[in-house]
């Protein structure tokens, strides 16, 4: 088989027009403003740039995109406790916890705090273990092999 070269501009361009029209679609029909919730814990450049190009991307295709940031000390409970108000939050559709997360925390309770219908990046253990089993989705696929 020979190779085929892929235009990743034109394919991402096309995922993006596809994206922007379904949004847009959900928001004509049906009223549905779709809504990504991010947190940040810390002030990792690297981090805060990721988020931004996020947030960026959203607005390009008309999704509203909250980030919430908060500081490099946070504790545990006040991080999970934002992430399961996200979760129980019927306005936000998406939410992603940006890793890594500081070094007090729990990376596993926070992403298990996440409602894995709403876990965007696929991490939650439950979307992990139907990603591994034959014959069941994910609600959300990782962007990026866990």
């Amino acid at each position: 088989m020979a190779a085929k070269i892929i235009d990743g501009v034109a394919l991402a361009a096309r995922l993006q027009r596809e994206v922007a029209a379904e949004v847009a679609q959900l928001k004509t029909e049906h009223g549905v403003e779709t809504t990504l919730a991010a947190v940040l814990v810390g002030d990792d450049p690297a981090s805060q740039a990721y988020v931004r190009l996020k947030h960026r991307r959203c607005q390009e295709v008309g999704i509203r995109s909250v980030v919430h940031h908060l500081p490099s000390a946070a504790g545990q409970e006040e991080v999970d406790g934002l992430v399961a108000s996200l979760s129980a939050d019927r306005s936000v559709h998406g939410i992603l916890v940006q890793l890594p997360l500081p070094g007090q925390l729990s990376e596993d309770r926070v992403l298990s705090a996440i409602d894995p219908k709403k876990d965007v990046d696929g991490l939650h253990p439950v979307n992990m273990g139907r990603l591994a089993m034959k014959g069941h989705q994910p609600f959300f696929l990782p962007a990026t092999p866990p």
